[in-house]
């Protein structure tokens, strides 16, 4: 993968809508103690989601590189898979491509009680299908007509729907990336979609600005995030996503764990059980 090198940490920033960047990245142990106090509330909205029975659907669009995956983890890495759950579709089956486009992602919606996490959703149609010259223009500004009233439908059926677009200038793209080459944590994350969409940076940018164009709706707008800087990003987000859904802490009485059982008759048995090896 030949690259231009990225310019340094504090490269030229993205500008949209004249939206202006810190020009220091945050230290870890600021983020930290902030995730942490986010967290926090996190799991009392979790609480209040189930207790309510509410609906939340949550997408996340953006760039290739752009953090959407790491925001995701910060999200849900302390609640409850069962009621935060994230849907990360695979490319479609044959059968699939023969359904209606939405047919796929229906069944993903949450029911009450669930938070739904899209890491990339129908608007694959609108960002790296149209791109990447998987569906004709002609589908693709159909889609773009059609996706509201998908919408509008979606949230009259009582869905909170919140849309989020993680932008990330050239310069952090490239380094992000090229740190995925030799990285052996991180070489899953380049695909070769990622290889050949990397040279297609306007196509995509063009993209970006028709599908608002369509689809930043008052009622289902997209809510935009820098993500230069990933962990101001992350709170960012995270701080943004607790205000769209009022909330409150449920009381509970304090857990006072109760005494356990005295052994009796239980003796340790000799079994020779299979235990790891200790490697570290």
């Amino acid at each position: 993968m030949k690259t231009k090198k990225a310019k340094g940490k504090n490269s030229e920033t993205p500008k949209l809508n004249g939206s202006e960047l810190p020009t220091e990245k945050m230290k870890t142990k600021d983020y930290d103690k902030k995730l942490a106090k986010l967290h926090v509330e996190l799991v009392k909205l979790q609480e209040w989601v189930k207790l309510k029975g509410l609906k939340v659907c949550v997408v996340f669009e953006g760039r290739d590189g752009a953090g959407k995956g790491g925001t995701i983890k910060a999200i849900t890495e302390r609640v409850s898979p069962r009621v935060f759950r994230v849907v990360a579709l695979t490319a479609p089956t044959e059968r699939e491509k023969s359904q209606m486009y939405i047919q796929r992602y229906l069944p993903h919606l949450p029911a009450a009680g669930e938070v739904v996490i899209f890491d990339r959703s129908w608007y694959n149609r609108a960002g790296v299908e149209r791109v990447m010259g998987f569906c004709t223009e002609e589908t693709a500004e159909r889609f773009l007509t059609i996706v509201p009233l998908v919408e509008r439908a979606i949230i009259d059926s009582g869905i909170i729907l919140i849309k989020y677009w993680l932008e990330v200038s050239e310069e952090e793209q490239t380094r992000r990336l090229e740190s995925r080459i030799d990285d052996g944590r991180k070489t899953w994350k380049l695909s070769s979609m990622d290889l050949d969409s990397y040279s297609k940076w306007y196509d995509y940018s063009r993209a970006r600005d028709e599908m608002f164009k369509a689809t930043d709706t008052d009622f289902s707008p997209w809510n935009v995030a820098i993500s230069n800087d990933k962990k101001r990003a992350r709170l960012n987000i995270i701080g943004h996503l607790l205000s769209q859904i009022p909330y409150k802490e449920i009381h509970k009485d304090k857990v006072v764990l109760p005494k356990r059982q005295k052994p009796g008759h239980y003796k340790e048995p000799n079994y020779p059980f299979r235990y790891i090896k200790d490697q570290y």
